[in-house]
């Protein structure tokens, strides 16, 4: 069971309003979902991962932003064994980037698992293209296409149609789950199960914090809420662990993009210590003070928890507002549970704040901005 260790007012009649609120909206479905999960699909999944695990030794993610974070953040923090490496491609526009992956698959067996609720966002499209143009090549467009695996809308969208139009293994990213939520979906249950997570472990981790993370979410969220309104405008998720690189990486777009709007929101950083208390330390200690501190402190070896230990008294006695949120366990379970965890503080933040926690209005401006670039030629 996840537990923090601060003690703020929390307003039993407004919680009790928000959660209501987003249970109801109609981008809410991740609240119920560990629990009221699709069988179907979710067999459907793992059977997919087990052909592609016979038939590949390499899966190319192709997703960018919630399409490709979360599970990436599981698979380097877990570090399963599979016989299958997972790689990613479309999270960028760098062509050098794009050539690295085509180059590492080289003439190596592999399938595609195109991410993208709409098929039209540019950097994955461009890179589908290419892995795409090289199925068919080594292939053929039969055989090309029954190793492409699209994740996408159910109904509707440029993927959609032509992953229907050409018969590939589709899954479906929830009409009712937006993507920085959406790692305990087909978005992200494919390639963890193919990297040799326990999937079903993961689930029954964020099943049982469907049930349990109600209080220490909403003491969590509520407290960024009372430091915000007191002026500590930055919050520095801390880890212990390397691992975890890419797990704060995804906390880093699920609070932003929740919370940053209408000049309202916490501006999410992120740390790996103890490498990072020899780089950014002194300004930790000893610089502006309009930051305050969260440590997710897995379950480690006794050095680090002297690290943790340490950090947690100097950066105290040094005026940071210090946060602990616990993990239970540094395993599939353990992190099923930590996923719903934030999502649930994230949401109830948002709302504190006054926002919508699942629109992205400003990402849609770049990406309007960047269409009349590329039109411009």
């Amino acid at each position: 069971m996840i537990s923090v260790n601060c003690s703020p007012e929390v307003d039993g009649e407004k919680l009790g309003k928000i959660l209501k609120e987003i249970k109801h909206d109609k981008m809410g479905g991740w609240m119920e979902l560990p629990r009221k999960i699709d069988m179907g699909e979710f067999v459907r999944i793992k059977e997919a991962a087990a052909k592609i695990k016979e038939e590949s030794e390499y899966l190319v993610c192709i997703g960018i932003g919630g399409s490709y974070l979360g599970h990436k953040a599981l698979i380097e923090a877990l570090r399963p064994e599979s016989e299958t490496k997972i790689i990613y491609a479309g999270n960028s526009l760098s062509r050098r980037e794009l050539e690295v992956a085509l180059k590492e698959v080289g003439d190596h067996d592999f399938s595609v698992n195109v991410i993208s609720k709409s098929g039209t966002t540019l950097e994955p499209a461009i890179a589908f293209n290419e892995f795409k143009k090289k199925l068919i090549e080594k292939y053929g467009e039969e055989g090309a296409f029954a190793r492409i695996y699209a994740t996408t809308d159910a109904k509707e969208g440029a993927l959609h149609d032509e992953a229907v139009a050409n018969k590939y293994t589709r899954f479906v990213v929830p009409d009712d789950i937006g993507g920085r939520y959406s790692v305990l979906t087909a978005v992200g249950l494919l390639p963890l199960a193919v990297a040799g997570v326990d999937v079903d472990k993961l689930l029954e981790g964020a099943a049982e914090a469907v049930g349990t993370a109600i209080e220490p979410a909403s003491k969590y969220a509520f407290m960024r809420y009372e430091l915000g309104q007191k002026g500590y405008d930055t919050e520095v998720f801390a880890s212990f662990e390397p691992a975890t690189m890419y797990f704060n990486e995804w906390l880093k777009q699920l609070f932003g993009e929740s919370e940053g709007k209408g000049k309202q929101g916490i501006f999410p950083a992120a740390v790996i210590y103890s490498t990072d208390l020899h780089s950014l330390g002194q300004f930790m200690q000893d610089g502006r003070r309009n930051l305050f501190e969260t440590i997710i402190d897995y379950p480690t070896d006794e050095q680090n928890q002297k690290v943790v230990k340490a950090v947690r008294v100097a950066h105290t006695e040094g005026g940071i507002p210090v946060l602990d949120i616990k993990v239970s366990d540094y395993d599939e379970k353990g992190f099923g549970e930590l996923i719903y965890f934030f999502e649930l503080s994230c949401a109830i933040s948002a709302k504190l704040f006054g926002v919508n926690p699942f629109d992205q209005p400003g990402v849609e401006a770049y990406k309007n901005e960047l269409k009349k670039l590329m039109a411009e030629g």
